[in-house]
């Protein structure tokens, strides 16, 4: 019997061997046989062979161009194309012969592989149900089989002695009797969350009053007006829900006519509930105030007006101060530039110019005595002859001793040498420009100066001037908008334009644009550099003051809206962490703004002190502002015709 069950099994073709001779057969028909074994062809991706063969050679693979539009076309027009299927491990298409589709068809529908296999031939009992005399094997027993073990014998006699002393308890019988137990029992009642975690209890109905009464006082009756007011008011503007009514006992109440109703709109407001538990933050409000330092830590800043500098008919649009710190320019509406000793007050020249000056700038370098003047379409260089007479005698040595190029390049400005009783009144050249200037500033070291000239239409707005070769050029080719207002970097060789909206940062040396800082103002007035050379504070017509950290962001680090009319001048201080900002209200804001060398620590900036003083002219207050170079003093010009000093 065991035999022919064999030889049943033998015959019995299941379908996993049906497949694997299909495979073989195909392998040795194109006789490559891969060596790989099952491991996942994605490995040989990227490499030109594709396994091994039996005798160790690498299988390369065969030269295959199809593309997708190949495969289309291939899939059109080939008749066996159904029947060709691609083999992973030769990376060869092979087409199935019939048999081998009829096998795939068979397998398909859950058949047996072999077509001549019978599934229902009739079964062979291995065992019968006859009990025999011999049995299947003629073993003896074991000896063991009848023995006591000794093993068992140890093993109960533990048990016993654990049993004896306690060790092992006897089960106890299961009671059979239901438990029961409270749900809530270890529940606090005062508990902030009750029973689940959001659980809101329901809103409880008012206790009925007075006017809910079958007899209720007659002040709680309605009148004929208030009725008719009642009637026509809307169901949710109501105060009562119902009519307040007198019967004479309580067996002549009537029954509630909205009774079910009112029961069905209360299990609404039960089941429609908003149980939402609102967490309130319990937020103590001086905790949201930033922890600043007190002003008095935070000295020395300018606090108590010392000095006013009066002379000037008209409002002093622009101050600047000397390198030194001893003098003082202020260009007027009044047509004139008075220059100022800082610390008495007194008005040491007065020099006419022939229009009203928008802009003086004094030359920063201290080794050179100018001061540069705008007025209409002019830019004036003067040598004011005070202070050192060395520095004043080199000035005009450094100016006469130009010598001209020998080709005369067209440029976009006329410079023009003082002489007679002009050049005794202080002027040294002249530059008359095609358009009026707003504002002149000169770069640190004291050799160029550039000029604005606002026109929307043209790309000629800004100029850059050369003193020593008296040069003038175009540094822009392109219109970006309005120019405000420029000034050059303390320390590297970068431009910065304020058009209306934005600041725009130029690489003088690479001759582009490297950064454009959004203001988020409407119309910036004016604008001042860090000393360090990485921060830039700009002031705004909307009475804005935005400070730009140049390493952080194009977009403003702080804004202070600190003034409430339209801000007119910026300025930084060169030595102490000082910034001001003067505006039309009147004031100049003195702030601290510390600037820290470890790149991790945001400045700090402290409104300190609100200086006040000036008298608000034609809607016009404060014009410009100025640090002294060296002292925590601070200078402002106003509409009123007075500089003031405070220290």
């Amino acid at each position: 019997q065991r035999g022919s069950m064999r030889s049943d099994m033998k015959d019995c073709n299941s379908p996993c061997a049906s497949l694997s001779n299909a495979k073989t057969n195909i392998s040795s028909s194109s006789d490559i046989r891969n060596t790989v074994g099952n491991i996942p062809m994605e490995w040989y991706q990227d490499y030109p062979h594709i396994g091994y063969n039996l005798d160790g050679k690498k299988i390369f693979k065969p030269i295959r161009n199809k593309d997708e539009l190949d495969e289309f076309l291939d899939k059109m027009e080939n008749p066996d194309y159904w029947r060709t299927v691609h083999d992973k491990t030769t990376a060869s298409d092979i087409r199935l012969s019939d048999e081998q589709v009829d096998l795939v068809h068979r397998l398909q529908k859950g058949q047996f592989g072999d077509v001549n296999f019978n599934e229902y031939e009739p079964s062979v009992d291995f065992f019968t149900n006859e009990v025999m005399i011999h049995p299947v094997t003629n073993r003896p027993q074991d000896k063991r089989s009848f023995i006591p073990s000794l093993i068992e014998k140890e093993k109960v006699s533990k048990l016993v002695h654990a049993i004896k002393m306690g060790w092992i308890k006897p089960r106890k019988p299961k009671e059979t009797t239901p438990q029961y137990y409270d749900l809530w029992a270890k529940e606090d009642p005062n508990a902030i969350l009750g029973r689940h975690k959001m659980h809101v209890p329901a809103p409880k109905m008012r206790l009925p009053g007075h006017e809910e009464s079958y007899n209720p006082p007659p002040e709680y009756l309605l009148t004929e007006e208030e009725r008719m007011a009642w009637e026509q008011q809307d169901a949710e503007d109501r105060k009562l829900p119902f009519l307040p009514q007198k019967h004479s006992c309580l067996r002549a109440v009537p029954a509630f006519s909205r009774f079910i109703h009112e029961r069905f709109e209360r299990c609404l407001d039960l089941y429609l509930c908003p149980r939402q538990r609102k967490m309130r933050v319990n937020v103590n409000p001086e905790d949201l105030i930033p922890k600043l330092p007190k002003p008095k830590d935070l000295q020395p800043f300018p606090t108590t007006m010392s000095l006013v500098y009066i002379g000037h008919t008209s409002l002093v649009r622009s101050i600047s101060a000397s390198p030194t710190g001893q003098w003082l320019v202020s260009g007027s509406d009044d047509c004139t530039v008075r220059f100022w000793e800082v610390n008495t007050g007194r008005c040491m020249k007065t020099l006419e110019v022939g229009g009203a000056v928008k802009s003086v700038a004094w030359n920063p370098n201290p080794a050179v005595c100018l001061v540069a003047v705008c007025f209409e379409r002019t830019v004036l260089l003067l040598n004011p002859a005070l202070g050192d007479r060395l520095v004043v005698s080199s000035t005009d040595q450094l100016i006469t001793s130009y010598e001209p190029p020998e080709e005369d390049k067209e440029q976009a400005v006329t410079w023009a040498l003082s002489e007679g009783p002009e050049h005794d009144n202080g002027h040294r050249l002249t530059l008359t420009h095609p358009k009026a200037v707003k504002q002149v500033v000169w770069h640190g070291k004291g050799d160029y100066l550039a000029s604005v000239m606002p026109d929307n239409s043209s790309n000629l707005q800004v100029l850059i001037h050369q003193v020593s070769k008296r040069r003038t050029q175009n540094p822009f080719r392109k219109n970006k908008g309005l120019v405000q207002c420029v000034s050059f970097h303390p320390l590297r060789p970068y431009f910065f334009v304020a058009t209306q909206r934005y600041v725009r940062v130029y690489n003088l040396i690479k001759q582009e644009l490297t950064k454009k800082l959004m203001t988020n103002c409407k119309w910036i007035s004016s604008m001042a550099i860090h000393p360090g050379g990485d921060n830039l504070i700009c002031g705004s017509y909307d009475c804005r003051l935005a400070w730009f950290d140049l390493d952080l962001s194009t977009k403003p680090y702080k804004m202070l809206r600190h003034h409430k009319k339209a801000l007119r001048g910026v300025a930084y201080h060169k030595h102490y962490p000082l910034f001001a900002s003067g505006a039309d209200d009147g004031s100049v804001i003195v702030c601290h703004g510390m600037v820290y060398n470890d790149l991790l620590q945001n400045p700090l900036i402290v409104p300190v002190k609100v200086l006040k003083g000036h008298q608000i002219t034609h809607d016009l207050g404060v014009l410009d502002v100025t640090f002294h170079p060296t002292q925590p003093w601070v200078f402002s010009s106003g509409a009123d015709a007075t500089i003031r000093l405070f220290t």
